[in-house]
């Protein structure tokens, strides 16, 4: 069922609903404004382009595909609302930041400039921003690869980037060796591990947790070295144009590995669910495309398709699966490798978290958002034993989780990484996602000490020439 649907229990809220008024308008009768109609606009306003639909519909109609159409001929030739720039060009806002990600926190958190920002972005007041992490997962990976080659860490070097000659040249010829977790380097597979925006600049940490199981499964872990993102954020505001051209961008830059049959292994499920489904629309004949779509793996999957054998970790834990993964590849594969971890998952029937991308940061969105996460994910969250896990793999998922409950989510990666840590009983301390806790990228005294003079040097000339 619809999430805004049950929200709001009106028609025009329902698949059907949505689907009819498509439908008039295309035919023009009863809905004359076209691409224009203020009518199907509002409609679809609260679709959360969960995907759910596609799934558990009969006749299988994509809302989120539909919405994204139906916006991009509404706005063209239009200014779109602020929102849509803030969070639709996140990755683009987000490369900027991570030059002074301490600046960045200071202006988004600090409580006057914090207000300022979320108003100018269209963000509720109710909501965080989420913070930037001191360092990039792209800066950590490029810097440890280095750090290898002038230390002879095997196991890094065979972790080399993949577009870097040198390292790469560095890692075949160790590729004779053993890695730390006691693999065969010879027999490794290369893998190339996508950075998404998310889990590059905001949670890296769960970035190197997947970098940390790879390698213990015998994978040589390789990422782009281009900055590519797969536009995951643009189809919630119609921008198809410019989604189109990063795609394109993204086929050019990696068609030796698409040649190759290099897997594409992801972290993120919404970033894997453009790979499977938005890349396939636009490019339909298209044999690169089609090819990187059947070489791209959510995290697990792959796990699966290499036999892995996990670690033990005995614990319980609550699981959420991400929309678009439920809609478009199912958790068959979470299941399986927590139940061959020995843990006592249970796999929550809790449709959308509710956040779903940014829909859930808008101001005007905050209500719905909240009331869907408020049918069973945040309850059961909060009802949750502290010494029991909490796994949800979705970025948007872990903020809505994050900023409405006293609790943290981990990813998959991290509960995977925790085993391989700490043991099968895993951690002793409560909540035990507390050392996969991002801290933020904070602001230095000198620059804080620096803008305070420059604004009390402004303030005093001002005043001093009135």
């Amino acid at each position: 069922m619809c999430p805004s649907f049950k929200a709001t229990r009106e028609e025009m809220h329902t698949t059907r609903g949505r689907a009819h008024l498509l439908f008039e308008m295309m035919r023009g009768d009863v809905l004359a404004n076209g691409w224009r109609d203020e009518h199907v606009k509002e409609s679809l306003d609260l679709c959360l382009a969960c995907k759910g639909c596609k799934s558990d519909c009969p006749v299988s109609v994509d809302m989120a595909t539909y919405k994204a159409e139906f916006l991009a001929h509404y706005y063209k030739g239009r200014i779109r609302p602020r929102q849509a720039y803030a969070m639709g060009l996140i990755s683009n806002w987000a490369r900027l930041a991570s030059l002074a990600p301490g600046l960045a926190n200071f202006l988004s958190h600090a409580p006057l400039l914090g207000q300022i920002a979320k108003t100018m972005s269209g963000i509720s007041p109710k909501r965080e921003i989420p913070a930037f992490a001191p360092e990039t997962f792209k800066a950590w990976f490029k810097q440890r690869a280095r750090a290898a080659v002038a230390g002879g860490d095997l196991s890094a070097v065979a972790s080399a980037k993949a577009d870097d000659p040198g390292l790469r040249g560095s890692a075949q010829r160790a590729a004779t060796g053993v890695n730390a977790a006691g693999y065969s380097s010879a027999v490794n597979t290369r893998v190339l591990l996508w950075p998404d925006t998310f889990n590059n600049y905001f949670l890296p940490k769960t970035a190197k947790a997947a970098v940390e199981v790879l390698e213990n499964a015998g994978c040589q872990v390789a990422i782009p070295q281009r900055v590519l993102c797969c536009g995951r954020p643009l189809y919630d505001y119609g921008m198809l144009t410019k989604a189109k051209r990063w795609l394109e961008d993204i086929l050019k830059v990696l068609g030796e590995e698409i040649h190759a049959g290099t897997p594409v292994v992801f972290v993120e499920p919404s970033c894997a669910a453009v790979f499977r489904d938005e890349l396939l629309n636009f490019f339909p004949s298209r044999e690169d495309a089609r090819r990187l779509s059947q070489q791209t793996f959510l995290f697990d999957e792959y796990l699966q398709r290499i036999g892995y054998h996990p670690p033990r970790l005995e614990r319980r834990a609550i699981v959420h699966g991400h929309c678009h993964r439920k809609a478009l590849m199912g958790m068959q594969a979470t299941q399986q490798l927590l139940d061959a971890m020995g843990m006592n998952a249970e796999m929550l029937d809790s449709g959308c978290c509710g956040m779903a991308g940014s829909f859930g940061y808008e101001r005007d969105h905050y209500d719905i958002s909240m009331k869907v996460g408020e049918f069973q994910l945040l309850p059961r969250v909060r009802n949750n034993p502290r010494n029991d896990l909490i796994i949800a793999d979705g970025f948007s998922c872990r903020e809505q989780i994050a900023q409405t409950t006293d609790r943290r989510a981990l990813h998959l990666a991290e509960v995977l990484a925790m085993a391989l840590r700490d043991g099968p009983r895993g951690p002793t301390q409560q909540p035990p996602e507390d050392e996969f806790v991002q801290k933020p990228a904070r602001l230095g005294w000198k620059p804080v000490a620096a803008i305070a003079a420059i604004l009390a040097a402004v303030g005093w000339l001002t005043r001093r020439r009135r």
